[in-house]
């Protein structure tokens, strides 16, 4: 899309150009086994580095491949950018529970399903909750109820968890607790671990609670960080604001199904997983005052940002539409049903002034292929992610069949790859 900028001053207006949308991707076409790559369990960084900012970073600009490390990453980023980042937490999500046998059954709490699925709500919930958990060691708990007895400060704290019933691949389990004056939140506080990925493959230290959140955390409800945002401290920020160069946050609350890999049936029959947003009114105001100079913190903010614009979409047809994205809308949308991005975030703002809203609350199934059109943001700052992913496929939607050349590139150059590995920025 060609962006014409026409500048007063403290006023401006933009003409957009909008370019015809190219053919939507033939999901059959897209073969999951284009994105597998040799990942040595050797190259997957198991900690993080003493320092936050002294981690590597690969720069993909106009073509060319470089490397520096993290703290310099102003020096690379076009002043006056917008950079937007996601500030969510990660909650201590695993319980463990000891069966008089023995036995040990870990519940990690996936999301929220009664008295509410709102996360930020569900985690101030006091006395009792339903949630939806993956159970480890399941074959070994049969029925009974689980109980977990600790010391707060001197006051006893017990914790019970239920099984009501089994889906698919999770469990839903009732937890309750006394005394029933504390909140969810500050039940995992005081019990709960800290869920590391999978493919960390070792226990959680008593450190990860620290590094692995970013330092601008603030809203409870994730089960895994956005590591891309992992790398900054005060230092890169104050490096950033020299260079005039603004920030701004939304909150995408990532779910354990960012870890799950796309299947051998393809990408048309992946279910992407659904994650709970909040997007501020500043927010999408800054948006439209920066179109074209928009740098995305990591794949869910990418997501987030591009979710706006087809919910945007969405209410040009429907002024009562909620903002639930689906995986596949954007291929969904036929030419003439699409937007300027400055109508797309008008349509939004106009709805939160209609329901008087200063945050937007929503979701996002968005799948993010090749072939995908990208709508809102000019550059992506983000980790090495796992072969087979959706995250994957998400920077080949942004870098075509380039991604082999950067990560060969990595791999020779001994990046550290994964959550707690080194990052990109590509332009």
């Amino acid at each position: 899309m060609e962006v014409v900028l026409h500048l007063r001053k403290n006023d401006f207006f933009i003409t957009e150009l909008l370019e015809k949308m190219p053919t939507a991707p033939d999901l059959s076409n897209i073969n999951i086994e284009d994105f597998k790559y040799n990942l040595p369990d050797e190259r997957i960084a198991k900690f993080p580095k003493e320092n936050r900012d002294e981690s590597k970073l690969l720069i993909h600009k106009n073509g060319i491949i470089s490397q520096d490390q993290f703290k310099n990453i102003a020096s690379y980023l076009p002043a006056k950018s917008l950079m937007v980042m996601n500030n969510t937490r990660v909650v201590r999500a695993r319980l463990f529970f000891r069966k008089p046998t023995g036995a040990l059954i870990e519940i990690f709490c996936l999301e929220p399903v009664s008295p509410t699925s709102e996360i930020q709500m569900a985690f101030q919930q006091r006395g009792e909750a339903i949630w939806n958990c993956m159970v480890g060691n399941a074959r070994r708990w049969k029925s009974e109820p689980l109980k977990l007895e600790l010391d707060n400060k001197g006051e006893p704290l017990t914790i019970k968890a239920e099984k009501i019933e089994r889906s698919t691949d999770a469990f839903l389990i009732k937890f309750s607790w006394k005394p029933k004056i504390l909140t969810l939140s500050e039940i995992l506080e005081l019990a709960g671990k800290i869920p590391l990925p999978p493919y960390l493959n070792r226990d959680a230290v008593d450190k990860d609670t620290e590094t692995y959140q970013t330092v601008y955390a603030r809203y409870d409800g994730s089960v895994a960080a956005p590591t891309a945002g992992l790398h900054f401290t005060e230092t890169v920020f104050d490096s950033l604001k020299k260079k005039r160069i603004a920030l701004d946050y939304l909150t995408l609350h990532v779910g354990a199904g960012t870890f799950k890999p796309v299947g051998d049936d393809g990408i048309d029959n992946h279910e992407m997983h659904t994650e709970q947003v909040l997007v501020s009114r500043n927010l999408i105001e800054n948006l439209l005052q920066n179109i074209g100079h928009i740098i995305a913190v990591g794949t869910t903010s990418v997501r987030t940002l591009e979710s706006l614009y087809w919910f945007g979409v969405n209410l040009e047809k429907d002024h009562h539409a909620i903002f639930k994205v689906k995986q596949f809308d954007p291929y969904q949308n036929t030419e003439q049903e699409l937007l300027p991005i400055t109508i797309s975030l008008k349509n939004i703002l106009n709805y939160m002034n209609r329901n008087q809203l200063d945050v937007l609350a929503g979701s996002t199934q968005l799948m993010i292929i090749p072939g995908y059109k990208f709508r809102i943001i000019n550059g992506m700052i983000t980790n090495f992610h796992q072969p087979r992913s959706t995250l994957l496929l998400l920077i080949s939607a942004w870098l075509d069949t380039r991604w082999k050349d950067i990560y060969k590139f990595a791999m020779q150059n001994n990046f550290r790859f994964l959550s707690y590995g080194d990052s990109c920025l590509f332009l």
